[in-house]
């Protein structure tokens, strides 16, 4: 991991250079349909590594109020800020996901889980439990596919993230993503975990 630059200086650098081939420049079709169909304007969401978070921006659009962001990069968090200008600063923290202290009914993942190094995949499955209400979910797309191993987006496969969510999730859905954006077909399963 040593020879891997993960610290917030380069993920800011890498958004400063628009060095960012996994950002689509709009929220992916697989949440904008989970989205669409979510009812409960209350609920208390939570985007990590959202970095520009077009997700954030449509659920903010939505009349969602209660969304926040964390990413480590203060330029994502400024373009959320400049395309929103409404959105709360209180909710775009800059810093990092595994210190927030606070609890939330949905988080959405969007390449967050494939963006951090693989060794903390286990804490990052223990971290979301925690950060979840009961009954509360995460929702969202992971690549199935291998990808790179020395650097982001780090790959893998629905049996390997399997053996670190059955431990402490409900397996409401985990298959293939019928809905990804043609860049993506065929390699993104969609999510829905539930803590219990």
């Amino acid at each position: 991991m040593s020879n891997i630059d993960l610290s917030e200086k380069s993920w800011d650098n890498r958004y400063q250079n628009q060095d960012i081939g996994w950002d689509l420049g709009k929220v992916s079709s697989p949440l904008k349909a989970y989205f669409n169909q979510l009812n409960n304007k209350d609920l208390k969401i939570l985007i990590p590594g959202g970095g520009n978070s077009y997700e954030a921006e449509y659920l903010f659009n939505l009349g969602f109020k209660n969304v926040f962001v964390v990413d480590l990069s203060k330029t994502a968090l400024n373009n959320i800020k400049k395309r929103v200008p409404n959105f709360p600063d209180s909710q775009l923290i800059l810093g990092d996901f595994f210190n927030v202290n606070d609890t939330f009914d949905l988080i959405v993942e969007q390449t967050f889980f494939c963006a951090i190094h693989p060794s903390l995949r286990k804490d990052y499955v223990s971290k979301m439990y925690n950060l979840l209400e009961i009954n509360g979910k995460l929702v969202g797309v992971l690549f199935d596919a291998p990808l790179y191993k020395n650097r982001p987006p780090f790959g893998g496969s629905k049996q390997e993230y399997l053996l670190y969510f059955k431990k402490l999730f409900k397996i409401n859905i985990f298959e293939k993503c019928y809905n990804s954006e043609p860049s993506r077909k065929g390699k993104e399963l969609f999510i829905k975990l539930i803590k219990f």
